[in-house]
């Protein structure tokens, strides 16, 4: 399938990559971690039906409600990170508008939305609820991976052996050649992450 992929960095002081998807150019849209203010992402014209967060942090959360309100989109949200938005008070003390998920996801569901069909992959180690969405040969890994690092793991749920676990399994299960749109910093691959990630030079040695 040849997908439409763009990004919006909705609020510039946390640089959150919001990855909008779609199954072509006249396509609606499904959005990955609205994290700031949607006006940009809106002012855009996306038909927007549906927002997939991948965890709870305020900087991929931050826009959802109003998003959520103003396009008449439903969220799907990690089940064991639902909550936060429901009380709309983040990890650290962080706030943003509350929202009632419509759907609450775990490792293994199918997202069918905006035309696509998105893998669910339990990914813990940033947050203990995080997920990933997998499509088309894509891995939108929110905090997980990023180019050349990884998430941090000092906050609340972070746990830096699952962060591991999850990245291996990642690896073994969607191969090296898998694209990684990540949810800070430009794309990359699992393959080239496994490679020259200096964060994850303990798998390189395991894999030996």
């Amino acid at each position: 399938m040849l997908l439409t992929i763009d990004c919006f960095v909705l609020d510039p002081r946390y640089g959150e990559n919001c990855w909008v998807v779609r199954a072509g150019e006249e396509a609606p849209a499904a959005v990955i971690d609205p994290g700031g203010d949607p006006l940009p992402l809106l002012a855009s014209g996306f038909d927007v039906a549906a927002i997939l967060v991948t965890h709870a942090d305020v900087d991929h959360i931050g826009g959802v409600a109003e998003l959520a309100e103003r396009t008449g989109a439903e969220v799907w949200m990690p089940a064991l990170e639902a909550g936060v938005l429901r009380r709309g008070v983040t990890r650290g003390g962080g706030r943003v508008r509350p929202h009632e998920p419509e759907h609450e996801v775990r490792g293994g569901d199918a997202v069918t939305a905006a035309g696509l069909t998105f893998e669910v992959v339990d990914v813990p180690g940033h947050s203990a609820g995080h997920v990933a969405y997998s499509v088309d040969g894509r891995l939108f890994s929110g905090d997980l991976l990023f180019d050349g690092s990884v998430g941090r793991v000092d906050l609340d749920g972070g746990d830096w052996q699952a962060l591991l676990e999850s990245v291996t399994a990642l690896v073994e299960r969607f191969g090296p050649d898998t694209t990684v749109y990540p949810g800070h910093g430009p794309t990359t691959t699992l393959g080239r992450e496994l490679g020259s990630n200096p964060f994850l030079r303990d798998l390189r040695a395991a894999a030996q």
